[in-house]
């Protein structure tokens, strides 16, 4: 009798940790399911995933829509939509942070459709991508200057919209590009100034007033010209050139009266 108790509970444990094996199993399996779902990227009709994919930009879901719209791009590369998926996918990487995808995308559309209506556009994004307007973190935690920072990416930014603004000067974009080309243009000032204050205070007068030169030309406008000139002065005085010195004094007096 007692080994047949025995034998019986073992075998209601058995069937009891049998049912919750098989529990478990379908709860991973609906997971996964689910999982899957969330994943799925439906591209079987072009019109509908085009709608679903705005709309998760529209709700600020950068990551989903260009997840459809990459899809869509696979799946229908030659589609009627394929160049307008291009200027939406550009959008969606520059908002996701994602910014070489957008730069590339931007010149992939552009080197293609060089005559679109909407080169404009990518123009803008690609400035958009490149553009800086803060420190970084660790410039802001050791309070570095940002202007000393080698300006590639800012000359980027700023070519880009050098070429909207005298190509498209009616596009829609031509004023905030020309907004943001003021910032950049004093921001590339400065830095030729801060090269060309370190060859001065090294005594490297030409090289200095070459740098200085090249802010001043290159940039004219800016409110970084006070330096430059400045610079041009002091160059021209440690080189005996006493002219030219005053010459630049002079420009400086009147362009920024009372910084001389």
């Amino acid at each position: 009798m007692k080994t047949q108790k025995i034998i019986h509970k073992l075998a209601s444990r058995a069937r009891n940790l049998m049912r919750l094996a098989t529990v478990l199993t379908l709860a991973i399996f609906a997971a996964g399911c689910a999982g899957n779902d969330e994943q799925e990227t439906p591209v079987d009709n072009l019109t509908e995933a085009y709608e679903e994919a705005k709309g998760a930009i529209e709700r600020q879901n950068y990551r989903r829509g260009i997840q459809i719209f990459e899809a869509i791009q696979a799946v229908y590369p030659f589609s009627d939509l394929s160049r307008q998926i291009q200027l939406e996918l550009m959008y969606a990487y520059y908002k996701a942070q994602q910014k070489e995808q957008a730069i590339e995308t931007a010149d992939t559309f552009m080197r293609e459709n060089p005559i679109h209506p909407r080169v404009d556009y990518a123009l803008y994004i690609k400035a958009l991508a490149y553009f800086e307007d803060e420190a970084g973190f660790l410039e802001r935690r050791f309070k570095k200057d940002v202007t000393e920072r080698p300006p590639k990416e800012v000359q980027e930014s700023y070519s880009a919209l050098r070429r909207l603004v005298d190509r498209y000067p009616a596009s829609e974009y031509a004023p905030d590009a020309e907004q943001r080309m003021v910032y950049l243009k004093n921001r590339l000032a400065t830095y030729e100034n801060h090269v060309a204050d370190y060859y001065l205070r090294r005594g490297a007068y030409v090289a200095a007033l070459n740098r200085a030169k090249n802010a001043l030309e290159e940039y004219n406008g800016s409110v970084a010209n006070a330096d430059s000139l400045r610079i041009m002065a002091a160059a021209y005085d440690n080189l005996g050139m006493d002219d030219l010195a005053s010459d630049a004094r002079r420009v400086l007096e009147l362009n920024f009266p009372g910084e001389s």
